[in-house]
C-alpha cells in the first residue's frame, strides 16, 4: 500500500511527465523538419495581382549585415551600420512612385532553440513606392554566392521594357579582391571577394545593357582592379580608395529620382551622390574622407596602364590577410603613378585632421596596397 507522500508525489509529477513527452514530441518534430523540408523561403507578404505599370527606374540594394557593423557618430550614439542602410534603402523604396526596387539584406546566420537553423538573408520587393513582397531565404542554397538573390530577382521581377536608369548599390565591409575568406562572421568558411561580385553582376544584369551606376558604399575599394573588375556592368561607379570607418553612403539623393534624373544626366547625378555623401561623412568623421566617381569609358586607358602590375601586387600578396596589408594613394607609387591618372575621375577628398597624412592636400582617386618593404 502506498503512503500518502508517495500518492502525492506520483499525482504532481504526472503532468510534469505529460508535459516532457509533449516538448519532445514537438522537438522531434522541429528535428525532422529541420532535416528534410525547410523551405527555402518563406513569403509573408502576398503579392499584389494589380496590373504593374512601366516603371523609369531600377534599384538593387544588397546590403550585408553578417560582420561587425557597430560604429559610433560624433555625438556618440551607437549605430548597427547594416540596419541603417536598410532603413535609408527603405526610405528611398517607399518615396519613388516610379521606381521598382530590391533590397536583400544579408544576415548572421543564427538558430532557433540552440538547434534549427534560421534564415539569413530577407528580400524586400517595392514596386511604385509599395511593399509587394518580403520573404526569408538561405543564402548558401547555390552554386555561387549570389545565386539565391539572383533567383528571387528573377522571380519577382516585373516589366517587359528596359527602364530608363538601373542603379545597384552594395553596402559592406570592403570586398577582398585576395584572399576572401571570413568576411561573413557566422561562416568563416565561406569565401567572397571582388571577382564574386562581379559574376553575382553578370547574372542579375543578364542583359548586353549596363547598369548606369553602380554604388559601393565600402572601404578601400575604389582601386584599379576593383574598378575593371565591374567595367563590363556599369557606366558610372562611385566608390571610396580610403577608409570609411563603417559609416555609409548618404541615400538621401536617391529618394527623388524624378527630380535628379528629370534631364536623364545621370553623370551629374552620381556627382550629386557622390557630394552629398561626402558633405555628410566629413561632419561625422575626422579620418580621411575620400569619396571618388569613376566614369567607366574614360579611365579604361589608365586601368589598362597599370592592370599587369597590379596583378603582380596581388600575387605577392597571396596568402596575405587583406586586413593586415596598409593601403595608399596610387600617385604614391611610382609603379601606378601616371600623368593624367585621374582623368574621367571626380574626386571629393579632405585629409584626416590629425595623424602623418593631415597635411596632404589632394589624392588621386585610386587606391592601392602598399607592399611591405624588401629588406637590404
Amino acid at each position: 500500500m502506498q503512503n500518502s507522500y508517495n500518492l502525492t508525489f506520483t499525482s504532481a509529477t504526472r503532468p510534469f511527465q505529460m508535459l516532457l513527452k509533449c516538448a519532445g514530441c514537438v522537438v522531434f518534430g522541429l528535428f525532422l523538419i529541420s532535416c528534410s523540408s525547410i523551405p527555402s523561403a518563406r513569403r509573408e507578404i502576398t503579392m499584389s495581382d494589380e496590373t504593374p505599370q512601366p516603371i523609369r527606374y531600377s534599384m538593387i540594394f544588397i546590403i550585408h549585415g553578417d560582420g561587425d557593423y557597430l560604429y559610433h557618430d560624433a555625438g556618440g550614439q551607437a549605430h548597427l551600420a547594416d540596419k541603417a542602410a536598410l532603413a535609408g534603402a527603405i526610405e528611398v523604396a517607399e518615396q519613388n512612385r516610379r521606381a521598382e526596387v530590391f533590397i536583400f539584406h544579408q544576415k548572421p546566420r543564427r538558430h532557433a532553440w540552440l538547434f534549427f537553423p534560421r534564415h539569413d538573408g530577407t528580400c524586400y520587393h517595392y514596386r511604385e513606392g509599395r511593399l509587394l513582397a518580403k520573404e526569408s531565404y538561405w543564402r548558401n542554397r547555390g552554386k555561387t554566392r549570389f545565386q539565391p538573390e539572383v533567383e528571387l530577382y528573377s522571380r519577382y521581377h516585373q516589366g517587359a521594357s528596359p527602364p530608363e536608369a538601373k542603379l545597384l548599390l552594395y553596402f559592406g565591409h570592403q570586398i577582398p579582391e585576395f584572399g576572401g575568406a571570413g568576411y561573413d562572421a557566422s561562416s568563416p568558411g565561406r569565401v567572397f571577394t571582388i571577382d564574386d561580385f562581379a559574376g553575382g553582376l553578370k547574372q542579375i544584369k543578364s542583359d548586353s545593357v549596363k547598369l548606369d551606376l553602380i554604388v559601393l558604399s565600402t572601404c578601400y575599394n575604389g582601386t584599379p582592379y576593383t574598378v575593371a573588375a565591374l567595367a563590363p556592368y556599369a557606366r558610372y561607379i562611385i566608390a571610396s580608395p580610403g577608409n570609411l570607418h563603417r559609416s555609409y553612403f548618404d541615400l538621401q539623393r536617391l529618394e527623388n529620382l524624378d527630380r535628379e534624373l528629370q534631364d536623364g544626366d545621370m553623370a551629374a547625378l552620381a556627382k550629386n551622390f557622390a557630394r552629398q555623401a561626402f558633405d555628410k561623412l566629413t561632419e561625422d568623421i575626422q579620418t580621411a574622407v575620400t569619396v571618388a566617381v569613376y566614369d567607366v569609358d574614360s579611365v579604361r586607358g589608365y586601368l589598362n596602364s597599370v592592370g599587369s602590375a597590379y596583378e603582380q601586387t596581388l600575387t605577392a600578396l597571396s596568402g596575405k590577410k587583406p586586413g593586415s596589408v596598409e593601403h595608399l594613394d596610387c600617385a604614391e607609387d611610382p609603379a601606378y603613378a601616371r600623368p593624367g591618372m585621374s582623368e574621367g575621375v571626380d574626386i571629393f577628398y579632405r585629409p584626416p585632421r590629425f595623424g602623418r597624412l593631415k597635411n596632404k592636400q589632394s589624392h588621386s582617386g585610386w587606391g592601392c596596397w602598399s607592399l611591405p618593404r624588401q629588406s637590404p
